[in-house]
């Protein structure tokens, strides 16, 4: 009996070890995030990237980024991945920028805060939750596949201001389940030796960074005040 309970204390301390660098991580992650995209805006920067015909590129880069990251994540060292963690979220700042332009500031600050505590609760319900979800991830990347791949075909083609907001309200409630799947995925990927230690708080990092980056775009372009 008392090997079982120190085995489940381990466990649980080796959980909270994870969880507290991924959160610190993802936390660094968006915090360069918000400086960059304020300075990109507030210095014209993205104005003369636009202009000079450099968006495109920038667009293609930070998706080259991703791709690294995913395919080569077990291969690079943790060092290396954490350098292309770091710069997607910059490259991300970049590109993220172009919201200060379409929305008032008093609205993105208070929707930031909005989808912190949304994705604070959905983090809560993921870490306590002892189900498991495993079975519920393809049909989260099925459908999230299928909005975005309506959202680019609205965007060219159809072009319906109000199939436009449907689907960002069904992108955001499939964030919503995609969520509380990884947060509560990360659960398990202590278990997975094929996974360096030393880097999989970065690769949990990631995941959480880039659902709660579509969380709070989806939020606020349902409920961002525009400028004039």
């Amino acid at each position: 009996m008392d090997d079982f309970n120190n085995e489940v204390i381990i466990d649980t301390d080796s959980q909270n070890k994870i969880f507290g660098k991924t959160f610190f991580w993802m936390f660094l992650g968006l915090l360069g995030t918000a400086i960059i995209s304020a300075y990109t805006y507030y210095s014209g920067l993205c104005f003369n990237l636009i202009a000079d015909g450099y968006w495109g590129g920038i667009l293609i880069l930070e998706l080259l980024v991703v791709i690294l990251f995913s395919l080569f994540f077990r291969k690079l060292s943790p060092v290396a991945v954490g350098i292309l963690y770091f710069c997607y979220s910059m490259i991300n700042g970049v590109t993220l920028s172009t919201i200060f332009a379409i929305f008032e500031l008093n609205s993105i600050i208070y929707l930031f805060i909005i989808s912190s505590l949304i994705f604070a609760v959905l983090g809560f319900i993921g870490y306590k939750t002892n189900r498991d979800l495993s079975k519920f991830g393809t049909y989260l990347t099925v459908f999230l596949i299928a909005g975005l791949i309506l959202s680019i075909i609205n965007l060219f083609f159809v072009k319906s201001a109000g199939f436009d907001l449907l689907l960002d309200w069904v992108i955001l409630l499939v964030f919503f389940g995609v969520t509380v799947y990884d947060i509560n995925k990360i659960k398990e990927l202590q278990l997975d030796t094929s996974l360096n230690s030393d880097k999989i708080h970065i690769y949990c990092a990631m995941q959480l960074y880039l659902d709660f980056i579509n969380i709070f775009i989806r939020i606020l372009s349902i409920f961002g005040k525009r400028r004039d």
